[in-house]
Formats: C-alpha cells, structure tokens, sequence
C-alpha cells in the first residue's frame, strides 16, 4: 500500500475527524483516525487510558498506532492532537502531505467546551489550551505541508481550503 493522500494533524477540538471523513468523500478515498485505532486496540477510551496509565503510557500507544496507520492507510488519516510530540512521528511526516488545521483560543473553548472527556483539558480549558498550544503550535508547523485555519468556516469551506492549499482537485 502506498502513503496516506493527506494527513490531518492540530489540535484536539479542531475538526479533524469531520474534515478528514469530507475530504475522504471527496477524494473517493478511505478515512482512518489514530483516535480511533488505538480506542479499538485497546478496548477502552483514551481518558480512561490517560487515568489508569497516565500520558507517557498513551504516547507510547498512539506512536504505534500512527506508525502503523502510516504503513497501511492509503487514503485520508487524521492524528491525535499530540503524536506530533514524538519527534520519531514528526521524522515519519516529512515528504508527506500534511494540513494543520488551526483555530485561535476562543474557537477552541466554544467547540471544546468543559469536555471532561478530553483529560488535558479537564481544569481550566481556556488556559490549558493556550499552554499546549505554546508548546504544539511550532510542531504543527513544523510538519505541516500547508496550514488551514478553521475559525469562522463550515467544515465543507475547510475541506475546500486544504484540497485548494494542496492543490488537489475532486477524485
């Protein structure tokens, strides 16, 4: 199997699992998450495994499953909002296409909310928010192919910027 067509990373909240699955349609292509394989792996949700085994344990998890996706899936393949923290992942990403999806800190809060299912952000979403951006957004960058930011567009106007930014063209 060849490399994934294009793959999605930022930050959690941002809508890469939307966007990825219209991105998909519209390249008449498949659409796989890391979230989501590691969730099936596992057999229980990422909180739960943030919880009982903390967040090096995840790490170690999700770098596998994005290593594996990364092998295997051909199509659209959205990452968790931090295997770019990996610096074995982010070697993985280079001469692919990636599109960082981006939104400010108030787009963040209004999608995120208090989602206690999301454990980075359990205490104080707006301020933790902010802190892992600091430390992801240059990262995100980093491996991004093209930037689309998603503050203020329906996901079918962000899927139209990342294929316009890559420029591909509908399947």
């Amino acid at each position: 199997m060849s490399s994934p067509v294009i793959v999605l990373v930022g930050p959690m909240g941002v809508g890469k699992s939307t966007v990825g699955r219209l991105l998909a349609e519209r390249l008449g292509t498949g659409y796989r998450d890391t979230d989501d394989d590691i969730v099936a792996g596992e057999g229980r949700s990422i909180a739960d495994i943030f919880v009982d085994e903390g967040e090096d344990a995840f790490r170690a998890i999700e770098k596998r499953a994005v290593r594996t996706a990364l092998a295997e899936h051909d199509g659209v393949l959205a990452l968790g909002g931090g295997a770019i923290l990996d610096a074995d992942t982010r070697a993985l990403l280079a001469g692919r296409r990636v599109v960082y999806l981006s939104m400010d800190v108030e787009e963040a809060v209004r999608r995120t909310g208090l989602n206690t299912a999301r454990p980075l952000l359990a205490v104080n979403p707006r301020k933790q928010w902010r802190a892992l951006m600091e430390a992801r957004r240059h990262l995100y960058e980093e491996v991004a192919t093209a930037v689309v930011p998603t503050d203020g567009r329906t996901p079918d106007e962000v899927t139209e910027a990342a294929l316009n930014a890559l420029e591909l063209k509908e399947a």
